[in-house]
């Protein structure tokens, strides 16, 4: 149960021998031959995908924050507050709670890709508070204040914990939805509020600057979607209904907290984004994401705000948000249909 050796000079373990837990790896990252083929392909399209902060022009935003009104800068700050947060978290915690625990090479350098991504996201948020903040220490300490911040935040901190505590399977697994609800749904009340600016006409460089940041977080999505999934297939006793009961508990208990945050970033009606939109397409999120790890959906919800979803896709994507299905979904003219 323990963490794999750097260097395991006594594995034999062949390219069909892999797995995604529970593995004896030798140490060594042989891509020439692999098991998961998807997570080559996800390989490519991070690769795809490759982009900078610099590359947002973020002028025109720091004209228009100062005439956001008060309702608008405190959604603005308190979002770039936790989403700063999240990368923050992943960031680390992938490299050091997560990927020391994963036994396949193949998915080893697609965890550090992300990890990388997570930090590319960490300076974005820098560009993005630099540009146009009025007090960026405030902006960074606001989970310091902010009590519903700061409950979230501990939430999602104490869910990885448990891996670090306790490494058995049943944790690795945890610990793997855990992070599709992350990439899935508590980052999706943040975005939704940036956009909703975007459509008035307001801090249309922080949109794109989120644009970009999405698509990345999509694509960590399907990562971990097909991390679980694959571990179904090798490890079904795995998922128990113990176990399935628990997951269930962890996506009410996130859904509950990002409507809360949500809600409370909103102020219930900061330019039509209601109270009840956040409730309906954050139960809309967890949904999908259930039925993407072929688990049953717990609210039937509908999408109430299908703008967003066109909004926040540059022109030449398509992507289907809740299957292992992309494509052309980068900068470049990368296609495939299945992970």
């Amino acid at each position: 149960m323990s963490r794999k050796k750097i260097y395991n000079p006594l594995s034999k373990e062949g390219v069909d021998d892999r797995a995604v837990i529970g593995g004896n790896p030798t140490g060594l990252v042989e891509l020439t031959k692999v098991k998961y083929q998807w997570a080559i392909n996800l390989w490519d399209l991070m690769l795809a995908n490759t982009w900078f902060p610099k590359e947002v022009d973020m002028t025109q935003d720091a004209k228009d924050y100062k005439y956001l009104s008060s309702e608008e800068k405190r959604m603005y700050d308190l979002v770039l507050s936790q989403l700063i947060f999240m990368d923050s978290i992943q960031t680390n915690q992938l490299q050091d709670n997560i990927n020391p625990f994963i036994t396949a090479p193949e998915i080893n350098v697609l965890l550090a890709r992300q990890s990388f991504e997570e930090a590319l996201h960490s300076s974005s948020y820098a560009v993005m508070v630099e540009s146009i903040s009025e007090n960026t220490e405030e902006i960074y300490d606001m989970w310091r204040k902010d009590a519903i911040l700061y409950k979230k935040n501990s939430y999602i901190a104490a869910v990885y914990d448990e891996l670090v505590s306790n490494p058995s399977d049943e944790s690795k697994l945890l610990a793997m939805f855990a992070v599709q609800i992350l990439e899935g749904i508590y980052f999706y009340s943040g975005f939704t509020a940036m956009y909703t600016l975007a459509r008035a006409g307001k801090m249309l460089g922080s949109a794109q600057m989120i644009r970009f940041i999405q698509r990345d977080e999509i694509t960590h999505l399907l990562v971990f979607q097909n991390m679980i999934n694959t571990t179904r297939k090798e490890r079904p006793e795995l998922f128990t209904k113990a176990l399935e009961d628990r997951v269930y508990q962890m996506f009410e208990e996130a859904t509950r907290l990002e409507i809360e945050w949500g809600q409370h970033i909103s102020g219930n009606n900061i330019l039509g984004f209601t109270d009840e939109i956040i409730d309906q397409y954050i139960k809309y999120l967890c949904d999908g994401r259930l039925k993407a790890v072929h688990l049953n959906p717990l609210y039937n919800a509908q999408h109430p705000i299908k703008w967003v979803d066109k909004f926040s896709q540059f022109n030449e994507q398509k992507s289907n948000f809740f299957e292992a299905t992309v494509s052309n979904y980068s900068k470049g003219s990368l296609s495939f249909d299945d992970f």
